[in-house]
């Protein structure tokens, strides 16, 4: 079977800086070893990034609901490096997307992202993939944002969650109620 793995925002102003949610470093640490561990498993690896213009829509300052996060070109938008490092040191294609990259769009889901969408659409295409490995930061915002845009275009079956790599806001409540839903 042709398998993704798909990890949303391991960044590090969600594991130590301005967004900080609880048991990220852990679990992306947990992350990277199950990425050595399942080497060769995958024919695509995808990491999602939040990539924010200065004056995002979604910070506090500008009337948004969070911190001003994973800013183009900072620290707080590099990916985790160990999970970076694992992604690369195992076979398969490593793929970055980049979202929330216009001032005035919110884009939780990678989907929403019209160029990103686009070119993932063509990649899940092209490589055939029949099952997609979901993880990432946050379970209970970004996570559950794309698996719900990616159910409606590729439908349920094609989604497995790995709910121990989806660090939440919430302790996980939210994915957690969609997923036995």
């Amino acid at each position: 079977m042709n398998r993704m793995l798909m990890i949303i925002d391991p960044q590090m102003d969600f594991i130590s800086g301005s967004l900080k949610v609880d048991g990220a470093a852990g679990s992306m640490d947990a992350l990277a070893r199950y990425v050595k561990e399942a080497d060769g498993e995958y024919r695509c690896k995808v990491v999602t990034v939040d990539w924010h213009p200065f004056s995002h829509c979604s910070f506090v300052e500008n009337g948004g609901q969070w911190p001003a996060h994973c800013i183009q070109h900072t620290v707080g938008a590099a990916v985790y490096p160990p999970l970076m490092e694992a992604l690369y040191a195992t076979g398969g294609k490593v793929e970055i997307f980049k979202k929330g990259d216009k001032k005035n769009v919110e884009e939780y889901s990678i989907f929403r992202n019209l160029t990103s969408a686009r070119h993932l659409d063509f990649l899940i295409r092209r490589m055939e993939i029949e099952k997609i490995d979901l993880c990432g930061i946050a379970g209970d915002v970004c996570v559950l944002a794309t698996l719900k845009a990616g159910i409606g275009i590729y439908g349920g079956p094609m989604f497995n969650v790995l709910e121990e790599f989806c660090p939440s806001i919430d302790g996980g409540t939210a994915l957690h109620e969609f997923l036995e839903s």
